[in-house]
């Protein structure tokens, strides 16, 4: 029998030989995993992004892909006065290789990590195959697990039916403002997309995703002497407070929907009506109208507060990163990846999350996607993050899998993405 024929969830012969290769490889998959997460990449820690981007194009010259390292543009940023600032992040790292090839994959991840310059810096390793270091889960394992499976394609008769584009951003934990236009391209050109985020803790994908927005509201009214004439103040920072209690009571207003007021920069001298005060807002929505009523409400709530007298307002954001609701498509893709991974003995449940990551990106693209292929572990965004050891050769079996069963046609990546509305 053909492999080409063979059900999703069993083995060919080259199946066998590549996860056998990658079990040789496990050792060296942690050692480098640790290795690059002992270099701090915090998200505006820009010496330590761009130290380490040439790191990351070295280890992907590995591969058969041109490599690339694409200066981005500054990130804007309001400071807590309300002033926008300029910050040059780190390199996109874009790996292109057979982009005539029949199937295209887009392949998508980052490597900067929440943790600043100074921080939890130090790897542990805890027992039991189990390993806290920053960024170990989120997502250094996950790029390490995305080479290894594309060395081990390439290694194999299938390669010429698979074309690619890696995409490592550094930038996601803040939104992917520098890197957005180069993973869209990338993925406008793919037929399906596979993101190596960690999976979820008890070990599941993520299913359908919210959207996200962020504001910063800048609001600014007159200073005045609190004691001696407060009548002339008009204080931006009780504006700002009317706004985040109403903007706070819209939570669940329309279901699924979520707002959170994350901080409130303003104030000065008890004695001094403060005429300057910044709200940052963030926002979680289901699907495409209720990110629309969202903003409609941000937009309400704003100019109902500026009815106040001496009270103006301006913001920056919004939606940047749009819905991944499930439809055909993901459902498919959900599906063949599902039975794929019971080929290795993996049941794979998909859940729906608020969280976001660049599988929205990639889908407002139009191309469906799987956005949690990286290693398990957990804690993320914490100093307990952690990374099960042998999942590093684990999940990139499981990458391989998926990557021979579209070369050989037995996942259809065009009639999937033919599948998108």
């Amino acid at each position: 029998m053909r492999a080409d024929d063979l059900p999703l969830g069993e083995l060919s012969d080259l199946d066998q030989t590549a996860l056998d290769a990658l079990a040789k490889r496990q050792d060296a998959m942690l050692a480098r995993t640790i290795g690059w997460s002992k270099i701090n990449t915090g998200s505006w820690n820009a010496e330590g992004l761009n130290k380490f981007a040439p790191m990351l194009a070295e280890a992907f010259g590995e591969t058969e892909a041109t490599v690339e390292l694409i200066k981005t543009k500054p990130i804007e940023k309001v400071d807590g006065k309300g002033v926008m600032q300029g910050f040059q992040s780190g390199p996109v790292l874009r790996a292109t290789a057979r982009p005539d090839a029949p199937n295209q994959i887009v392949m998508t991840g980052h490597y900067d990590t929440v943790f600043p310059d100074g921080t939890f810096m130090d790897v542990t390793d805890l027992g039991g195959g189990k390993f806290n270091g920053p960024g170990l889960c989120d997502m250094k394992g996950g790029i390490c697990v995305m080479l290894e499976a594309l060395k081990a394609v390439e290694a194999g008769p299938l390669k010429d039916q698979i074309g690619y584009r890696v995409i490592l951003s550094p930038d996601e934990e803040t939104g992917n403002h520098a890197s957005n236009d180069v993973i869209m391209d990338a993925a406008r050109k793919a037929h399906i997309g596979l993101t190596f985020e960690p999976c979820m803790e008890d070990g599941s994908f993520s299913g359908a995703r919210k959207g996200s927005a962020v504001w910063d509201v800048i609001f600014q009214g007159r200073s005045a002497h609190a004691g001696r004439e407060p009548e002339k103040g008009r204080s931006a920072l009780m504006a700002a407070s009317e706004f985040a209690l109403k903007i706070e009571a819209l939570t669940d207003v329309r279901e699924g929907t979520t707002f959170n007021i994350g901080s409130i920069d303003g104030g000065d001298a008890v004695n001094v009506v403060p005429a300057l005060c910044v709200v940052r807002l963030g926002a979680r929505a289901p699907d495409a109208p209720s990110a629309d009523w969202a903003q409609g409400e941000v937009d309400r709530i704003l100019a109902d507060v500026l009815k106040r007298d001496g009270i103006t307002a301006h913001t920056h954001g919004g939606f940047y990163r749009p819905p991944k609701p499930r439809n055909a498509a993901q459902d498919k893709l959900f599906g063949d990846v599902a039975e794929t991974a019971k080929a290795l003995g993996i049941e794979i449940n998909f859940k729906d999350t608020g969280g976001v990551c660049e599988g929205n990106n990639v889908f407002a693209a139009g191309t469906p996607n799987i956005d949690t292929l990286g290693v398990r572990g957990g804690r993320i965004h914490s100093a307990e993050e952690f990374m099960m050891a042998d999942s590093l050769s684990e999940r990139a079996g499981l990458a391989t899998l998926i990557l021979h069963r579209i070369a050989d046609g037995r996942i259809d990546a065009k009639a999937i993405k033919a599948l998108m509305p």
